[in-house]
Formats: C-alpha cells, structure tokens, sequence
C-alpha cells in the first residue's frame, strides 16, 4: 500500500485530524446505523495534468518541493478509494479547471475542443471518475461556448447554483446533484451536493457573460438552494464552493456579494454538514464553523492549487428516526509530491502534451540582451516596459476615429510572474507566454491626469511602509496586508504605469502612509495636470474592477477588440522578430523615503 503524507492532523485515516461532534455526540449504536462516507476534494486544477512548468520546460518545482497536477492527485485519490471502499468515496472539485497553463490554452485557442478534440482535464477527470465539480471563475474566461463544450465532454455534473439566466434568474448550469450511497444492513445515504462560484464572474468576465448570465451571491443562493436539497430528499449536504474561506473582495464595492464567502456560508446557511474550498489557492487541512441558526458545526477544507493537496473529509453518520445526520467529521489534506503519477491518466493525456510540448518550445524571435521579472514588484524593468510597449501600441493603432484619437498612450502592466525571463538570442513561445500568465484581453479607456494620479495610490497599496530611507529585503516592503486583502496584497494587484511615445515618470514615497505616496508626477519630463487627458492600455481584469482601482469602471472606453494580451506579446515578437530593450527600456519610476531612493535586496 502507498503511504499518503498528510499536511495538517494526526493519524493516516481513522482519527485524520481532529474529528469534531456535529452535535455534541458521537456515532455508534450498531453496524446498520452507523456508516462513514469520505469525501475527496481536488481544486484550482488549472489546467495542469502532469507535474510539469511549460514556463521552464522542466519538471516542477518550487521552494517547498511541491509537486502539481492531477495525475498526482490521482494516485492520492485512488489509494483512499482502495483503503476505504470506493463506493463509500464522493470525489469533488472546487472550480478552476480549463485555464491556466499552456496546455489548457492550446485547446481553448489553438486546437480549440469539439468533436474528436477532447479537452485534456475533461479526459482525466473522466478517467478519475469525479461525481461532480463547481464552476470556478477561470471556467468563464474563453466564453460560454468553450464551457458549454468542455461542459458535454464531462461524464460528471458542472454544478453552479448561483450562475443565472439574465432574463428569467434560472440556474443555467445543474444547481445540485444527489448522490446515493449504500450502507450494508441499512438504508441508503443520500448526499446533496451544491456547486456555487464565486460572483466576482460578473466583473472579471463581464465582456463574456454580460446580458447572458448573472451570479447571485453565494450565501444569497445557497439559502434557496439548500432547503430545496433537503426537500428533494438529501441527508446530508455537501457544498463545492469555489469562494475563498477568509471574508473580502478583490473589486471592493463593484458588487453587493463578497468574492469570498465560505465561512459566512458555513455560518448563515443552516443544513450545510461542509464545503469544499476553492479559489483564495490556500492551504486549510480543516476548519470548523459553527452556524448560526442551528449552532452545528460545519466543515471546511481548501486544498491548495494546481493539485498540490487533495482533501480528506471524513463524516461519520449516524442514523435518526428522520435519517442519516453526521455525528463527527474531520478533514486533512493529502500531499501530492509523495507518490508517483497514476500511469492511466499520465498515457491517456501523453500526446496532448507532446503537441503543446512542440508549440511552445517553438523559435519565433530573437532577444538582443535578457530581460527579467525578478525584480519588477519593486524596480523598473525592461520585462515591465515590453509589455507596456506592446499593449500602448496596440492601443494606438486601434484609436484612428474614436475619442481617444490624438491623446497621449499610457500602459499598465503587473509583475504576474516572478520567475518570468526572456534569454538573449533565441526566444520561444513559452518564454514570451511566461511574461503574462493569465488570459486577460486588452481594453483602452480615457483617464484624466488627477485619475492617474489616484490609480497609482491605489496600486502603491502593494507596498508596505518603511520608516526612512536605506536598504531592504523585498518581503519587508512588497504584499502589504489591507482590509481587502488579509493575506497580503498579491503581486498581481500592484500595476505599473508607462508611456509610449514620451515618459511618464514617478516615485513612489513608502515613508509615508497609503494615499499621499505618488510624488514627481510628470509626462515627458511636464507635471501631470489633473485635467489632462490620457489613452490607458489596460488589460479587461482591471478594467472590468478586479482589484478594486478607482476609476476604471466608469471610464470612456475607446478600444476593446478581445485580443488577449498574451497573445499580443507572442504575435510582435513573431512579427518583429528581435526585441531590443535597449530601444525602448527606460527608468522612469523608484521607490523612495523621503525623497531618497531605496534599496531593495531580492
């Protein structure tokens, strides 16, 4: 038999974790009226099948020796089954299943799925067996005719109760499933199982579901949709949440529903025995929640991403005169980089690989010197400035008849990928890709120069205050912690600001508190007047409000084509066929203290 390393509890199975009461009072009046049933939670998938980074054509690896993809996942999850009886087994997934890696975006853009083409995450987790998965987020981001397709490619139910018809508020994807699962010398469990995703679609995505599909909150829909799972019949109710477990909202206010809403959902939605996780990408062997109304407590496990954990819930059932009611449960995760890939999902997805393998290692350019992203959350770099270039000229050309024709082009870009690099000499698809991580479309809006001003406070959110000048380890000054961001602003919400045909230089003064950090504002060399008026190239994430930047969402949009931003990159590199930084590379922006740039140490 495998050994399994847990992350979190003590013990392998029986008494993994810390197994909690539901009620104060254990199982066990006889074989017949005590049963255990094991849930199996992957989440934020991301499109990875093999323990592979596309971005360095090698094996995985991070600094914690993590091993990633669903083929890992696999062996966990069949060597529970083994262990405790597959048919006392629900396997479930969290969301975030279609994007993320090359691979998922060569079969959403370049081989894109349908009929004989198989998307490969539909092939593994069909050959897994899942019982069904939540709608994530990212499941939106090709538009909802590759979902749909990806949707009929599954053998298991897409569940996503709060994804709504605009026009008649009916669930447009299955709300829930019923599952059951037979107790020798007994009556049947039935298990309801909830899909919900988080909200936040409606601002990240709004150019693909606008006028199409809206999201009721999670907690708002869980509260229709549980009592009509208990009525149909369910003894228990497991939910499959793709909303982080710690309350906040990247966009702010842009909605009236939090982005991350697990725990107000254990909390106000009676009848919920646990949830699965997803979405915050964070590692949460168990927590228990008591509710509100009834005082139970609920379960909650997030099992990190990418297929690094899979979750281990265990709910031990007793039997009632009104049917099965979980009397304890606990939860741990299951660590992926202690057992081989499972061989049947490896082979089955081998040639899908090979393909991508092919694209991108593929030659279309040349590079005259290397450029890094190492160090751009806290230095000007020419990594930054290429994709600022590319998205301003873009911008540019496309401005001929719209209100933004003749204005002056600004470009934001954030620093996704810290482990990002363009070589000097020869540059393939995946070291451009590797610059831009996500699938994010460009979008130009007209901003005025006090607006720039206050979008630039915002991202200098990012950074953590010092108390004067000197040198500093990047991790003392980057990933502030704010109130919508408890964990740490990520990387991916601190943007920086470029020009096009002249400068825009400024400093950032993180002596001081949030608000008044911006100093030397100027556009070729001139202080930006609050009237002035600005083109921004500005990817649809931000635009739509994601991450909350004052503003954006308001603004006058004078180009919007849907050209993914990535793609871009790959296309002038493909098209230009040498990128020279020094031609377009420029300091234009430094963190201060009091006027004194600072040094930061990586």
């Amino acid at each position: 038999m495998l050994t399994l390393a847990m992350v979190g509890g003590a013990g392998l199975f029986a008494g993994t974790g810390t197994a909690q009461a539901a009620n104060g009072k254990g199982a066990g009046r006889g074989p017949s009226d005590t049963t255990r049933i094991t849930v199996l939670g992957t989440s934020d998938l991301h499109g990875n099948v093999y323990n592979w980074d596309y971005f360095k054509n090698a094996e995985y690896d991070d600094a914690k020796h993590n091993d990633i993809g669903i083929a890992k996942a696999a062996t966990l999850i069949r060597a529970v089954r083994a262990e405790r009886g597959a048919r006392n087994c629900l396997t479930l997934d969290a969301g975030d299943t279609i994007q993320g890696t090359p691979l998922a975006y060569y079969y959403a853009k370049i081989d894109p799925i349908g009929g004989p083409v198989r998307h490969p995450m539909a092939a593994a987790m069909n050959a897994l067996q899942y019982d069904a998965a939540a709608l994530g987020n990212h499941e939106f981001n090709y538009g909802l005719d590759l979902l749909r397709t990806f949707e009929k490619q599954l053998r298991h139910p897409l569940l996503g109760a709060n994804a709504l018809d605009w026009n008649t508020g009916q669930p447009v994807f299955k709300p829930y499933v019923l599952k059951r699962i037979p107790v020798p010398g007994g009556r049947p469990v039935t298990v309801g199982i909830v899909g919900l995703v988080t909200p936040g679609v409606a601002i990240w995505d709004k150019a693909n579901v606008e006028g199409k599909v809206k999201f009721n909150g999670v907690v708002e829909q869980a509260k229709i949709v549980v009592p009509q799972v208990k009525a149909a019949g369910a003894d228990i109710v497991v939910v499959s949440a793709h909303t982080g477990p710690n309350p906040g909202s990247s966009y702010g206010d842009a909605l009236p529903y939090p982005e991350n809403a697990a725990t107000q959902l254990a909390e106000e939605v009676p009848d919920i025995d646990a949830i699965l996780v997803g979405h915050a990408h964070l590692e949460v062997p168990q927590r228990f929640v008591t509710n509100k109304s009834t005082g139970r407590q609920v379960l909650l496990s997030e099992p990190y991403y990418w297929g690094m954990r899979v979750t281990v819930m265990d709910l031990d059932l007793a039997r009632t005169d009104t049917g099965w009611k979980v009397a304890a449960s606990s939860a741990t995760l299951l660590n992926a980089n202690t057992v081989p890939e499972d061989r049947t999902i490896a082979a089955l997805i081998r040639n899908q690989h090979g393909k991508v393998l092919e694209y991108v290692n593929g030659v279309i350019g040349t590079c005259t010197e290397a450029m890094s992203a190492a160090t751009s959350r806290y230095q000007d770099t020419a990594a930054m400035d290429f994709i600022n270039l590319v998205q301003a000229q873009e911008v540019k050309a496309g401005l001929a008849g719209t209100a933004g024709e003749g204005l002056p082009v600004l470009s934001i870009a954030a620093p996704f990928n810290k482990a990002a690099a363009i070589p000097a000499g020869e540059v393939t698809v995946r070291d451009v890709a590797g610059l831009y991580i996500y699938d994010n479309t460009l979008v130009g809006i007209i901003f005025t120069g006090a607006q720039i001003k206050a979008y630039l406070e915002k991202s200098a959110e990012y950074f953590k205050q010092v108390p004067g000048p000197g040198s500093y380890p990047a991790d003392a000054v980057t990933n502030a912690v704010t109130p919508t961001a408890p964990n740490g602003t990520p990387d991916y919400n601190y943007d920086i600001m470029g020009g096009l045909d002249a400068p825009l230089s400024y400093r950032i003064d993180i002596s001081v508190p949030v608000g008044g950090r911006i100093t030397d504002l100027a556009y070729d060399g001139t202080p930006v007047a609050d009237d002035a008026r600005f083109v921004i190239a500005i990817n649809n994430y931000r635009q739509s409000g994601g991450g909350g930047f004052p503003g954006v969402t308001t603004a006058e949009v004078v180009y919007n084509r849907q050209i993914e931003i990535r793609q871009l990159l790959i296309d002038w590199v493909t098209e230009n066929k040498q990128i020279d930084p020094p031609a377009f590379a420029s300091k234009d922006w430094e963190l201060t203290a009091g006027g004194t740039p600072l040094q930061i140490t990586g």
